[in-house]
């Protein structure tokens, strides 16, 4: 009688829901391949931490983890093609914020909304390198911007709506240097431009500038971050150059269908937790220049919604468009 009672009154439910019942209401996850969209072209940090990621999630599955890239209208193809897939989990986007919290500022028309997807976690940040051809003969950030006042400059980036890109919008906004913004595709051919003087040069993701830095064919001025990088530590910051507003960091991350059930959403936060904190996955992100975030839940969606605010200023205030 007193079972009888408490499932009436239902102070405990589970008790009373048969254990078939309570196994089907929570499926096991994932039971088939799970595939990663990476919006952007192969060989950039993203795509790079994708994989890394997908190695490891692999055997923690015991199912095949495939990266796909989808790139294309600054990350809205491959942000589409998940924002449209069955909410179940087994389709996730892994990549930078900029899709999120800069394009819908700058394309007139979205194929998707930013609510059409939720994040599973802001993995990582980084901050990008500030790197010229040596044939400009500017040595310091200043004077990249007394010749951005004067004659101009010539920024490349890897593609419109990238990093690179709003990286040119702030750096007008905050110093009224004029840039030339040419976009290419992807963050490999930007910095090939700056190699071979197409572009005066750009600021651009650190591990792809880094060799030739060193090679004595790019010369380094500054980096975005608020940290000096651990794989260059000998160059300034721009607070350290005198320029905090040209602060700027990008945040990897990995997004699901907005209404991917939460226990999926919870199933993926835990393994990307867990692969992020493996030693091999840690050495990566050192390699690639990453700053470990672990974001999740309304933390994670809070750090988007700040920075969409914010660049959506910069963007009005510098007209930056899509080219």
């Amino acid at each position: 009688m007193l079972a009888n009672f408490l499932c009436t009154v239902g102070v405990a439910l589970a008790a009373c829901v048969p254990l078939g019942a309570l196994a089907q209401s929570a499926p096991a996850y994932p039971t088939k391949p799970v595939k990663f969209i990476n919006s952007f072209p192969p060989g950039g940090p993203s795509d790079t931490l994708a994989r890394s990621i997908a190695d490891v999630l692999q055997a923690a599955f015991k199912q095949p983890v495939i990266v796909e890239n989808k790139a294309g209208a600054s990350g809205n193809i491959g942000a589409d093609l998940v924002a449209k897939s069955p909410a179940d989990g087994y389709t996730v986007l892994v990549g930078v914020d900029t899709t999120l919290t800069v394009n819908p500022h700058i394309y007139k028309g979205m194929p998707f909304k930013p609510a059409d997807l939720k994040p599973i976690m802001v993995m990582a940040s980084s901050g990008l390198l500030i790197g010229v051809n040596p044939a400009t003969g500017f040595k310091t950030l200043n004077d990249l911007v007394a010749a951005g006042k004067t004659k101009g400059v010539s920024f490349s980036s890897a593609g419109s709506g990238s990093p690179g890109h709003l990286a040119a919008a702030v750096f007008t906004e905050a110093t009224g240097v004029k840039i030339n913004h040419i976009p290419y595709k992807g963050n490999t051919p930007a910095v090939t431009a700056v190699l071979a003087a197409e572009v005066d040069g750009g600021v651009l993701a650190t591990p792809g500038m880094l060799p030739h830095v060193k090679a004595g064919k790019i010369t380094p001025l500054a980096v975005t971050s608020r940290q000096r990088s651990k794989l260059a530590p000998e160059i300034p910051t721009v607070a350290e150059a005198g320029l905090k507003k040209l602060e700027q960091e990008v945040l990897y991350g990995a997004w699901v269908p907005a209404a991917t059930p939460e226990p999926v959403v919870q199933a993926l936060q835990r393994a990307f937790a867990d692969a992020l904190s493996r030693p091999e996955l840690q050495a990566r992100m050192t390699s690639l220049d990453l700053q470990y975030e672990g974001l999740t839940g309304a933390a994670a969606a809070k750090r988007l919604s700040n920075l969409s605010e914010h660049y959506g200023r910069v963007i009005k205030a510098t007209g930056m468009k899509v080219e």
